[in-house]
């Protein structure tokens, strides 16, 4: 028994011996650190960047104890982490410089919508339909069916009825000519929208000032349609 207990104790010890090896252990223990503490970030800035500091340290440790597979799969989630936190991180930076702008379209989210190319005549969705994606107009003519008006190209469209609470489509979209639409789903969105604070809180933003312009838009409409019914009801006075 004690000298199973040696055994364990020198096993244990053995890679203090030289300095590279208590290096490998200490990279080990605070890159395993990292991993823990990982589990309790809520949010996927600080996650990503966790992760990818703890894989340098365990690729390190695998380095100084040498470790070909471990080696081989840190060499392969270093890259793999580092560039799915410049995504976030770049497209946060778009965000907010699109929140400061005013800038009501959604160029910012193109490197996460789908593109589709659908034929005129199309009903890209129906009145009463689920709202299940955001849709940017890249090219084409698109209408409004329940009220006649066109879709200004390079605009985010949708966004209403994808954050109402029944999440139903309150206008029909068609395609009057041959039409080029990105796309976001729900899930995508959500994913990005839940997982950075600050991704969620200017695109709030941007909503905010989407539906303001659109009230702005209104209240000229109805002040020119007061207007000229002001005009109608005045001129049989003004002829008799």
């Amino acid at each position: 028994m004690l000298d199973l207990v040696t055994g364990i104790a020198s096993d244990l010890t053995r890679p203090f011996d030289t300095a590279r090896g208590a290096a490998g252990v200490v990279a080990t223990f605070l890159g395993l650190a990292l991993v823990v503490g990982a589990s309790f970030v809520r949010t996927m800035v600080p996650l990503r960047t966790l992760t990818v500091l703890s894989n340098v340290l365990l690729l390190t440790a695998a380095v100084l104890n040498p470790n070909p597979a471990s080696i081989l799969i840190y060499l392969v989630l270093i890259p793999l982490n580092s560039y799915r936190l410049m995504e976030i991180v770049r497209l946060t930076r778009r965000v907010i410089e699109a929140s400061e702008q005013r800038e009501l379209s959604g160029v910012w989210l193109k490197p996460y919508m789908k593109s589709r190319r659908l034929p005129a005549g199309t009903m890209l969705f129906s009145k009463g339909d689920p709202a299940d994606s955001l849709y940017l107009l890249v090219e084409g003519e698109l209408e409004w069916v329940e009220i006649g008006k066109r879709q200004a190209p390079g605009e985010l469209f949708g966004e209403i009825s994808f954050f109402a609470p029944d999440h139903a489509r309150t206008l029909s979209a068609r395609c009057v000519t041959e039409c080029v639409v990105l796309g976001i789903v729900e899930s995508t969105f959500k994913q990005l929208y839940f997982q950075n604070p600050t991704f969620a809180f200017h695109v709030s933003g941007l909503i905010t000032q989407r539906l303001g312009a659109d009230i702005e838009r209104l209240r000229k409409r109805v002040g020119e349609l007061e207007a000229q019914a002001s005009e109608r009801a005045s001129a049989p006075a003004i002829s008799a």
